[in-house]
């Protein structure tokens, strides 16, 4: 139902139901959201890598065929996909393969980055059936790509290619089909390598600065930072030394 699995500084979680197009029902909305707790405690895997099993879908949403097993986490605190209403501390990449859509996608934008194959599709088709948004979908996807082409997606219950979310800033990444694990991995790596207290606290200054007032947000970045100084010192020395020059070490 969901595999958790640990890969290096990463730990896995697969939506294992390809016969469900990997469509989640309660019983797998609460073993997502066991396996992100898992995730959390875990002090040694840094990163969150979340995926579908198969090459057929990343996750089609929520299983329509058993919506009622949603009944009891409908009100959960942690959200009724699983963990959708949490704040991961570290950060989260979903790797999406073939169908993102409905609730799979709100759970794809739940994630800090997102990496998709070329062949991926992405869209809410539940607008065809009345069923609503309710695990983030419409307050994360403004978030990412604006409100205009947020309520695109959101009242047309269209279907977009990777190369459109690509192009509209939804998915980080496209990738060759199949590699999209793979990258994602890759891209986990990068990121555990680096100092982690100076990238946690930027990574939290940013998301929690997003609704804030400038001012404001400036004086969050500013704690964080503060609270932070000595890595930076530590991170100067070493620039000072020769460490990274040229751009070494940059990027993902």
């Amino acid at each position: 139902m969901v595999r958790y699995e640990r890969v290096g500084a990463s730990a896995v979680l697969t939506i294992d139901r390809p016969e469900r197009r990997n469509a989640v029902d309660g019983a797998t909305a609460q073993a997502l959201q066991e396996g992100y707790e898992r995730f959390v405690a875990d002090e040694e895997a840094r990163v969150l890598v979340v995926c579908g099993a198969g090459e057929k879908a990343f996750c089609a949403g929520a299983d329509l065929k058993a919506i009622e097993s949603f009944g009891p986490r409908l009100d959960s605190a942690s959200g009724p996909f699983g963990f959708t209403r949490c704040f991961s501390p570290k950060p989260t990449i979903a790797a999406i393969g073939g169908w993102c859509l409905a609730g799979g996608l709100e759970l794809a934008l739940w994630c800090d980055l997102r990496v998709a194959g070329e062949g991926s599709t992405f869209g809410y088709p539940e607008r065809r059936w009345g069923v609503p948004l309710i695990d983030g979908g419409t307050q994360r996807l403004p978030r990412i790509v604006g409100l205009g082409r947020a309520l695109d997606l959101i009242l047309s219950g269209r279907m977009v290619s990777a190369a459109e979310a690509l192009e509209m800033g939804m998915v980080t990444e496209l990738v060759p089909d199949g590699t999209h694990l793979q990258r994602a991995l890759a891209m986990a790596e990068g990121l555990a390598a680096f100092p982690q207290e100076t990238m946690l606290a930027d990574r939290r200054a940013a998301i929690e600065g997003l609704g804030m007032e400038l001012a404001d947000g400036l004086a969050h970045e500013a704690r964080a930072g503060l609270e932070v100084f000595a890595t930076a010192v530590r991170g100067a020395a070493r620039f000072a030394a020769g460490e990274g020059r040229g751009g070494a070490g940059a990027g993902v």
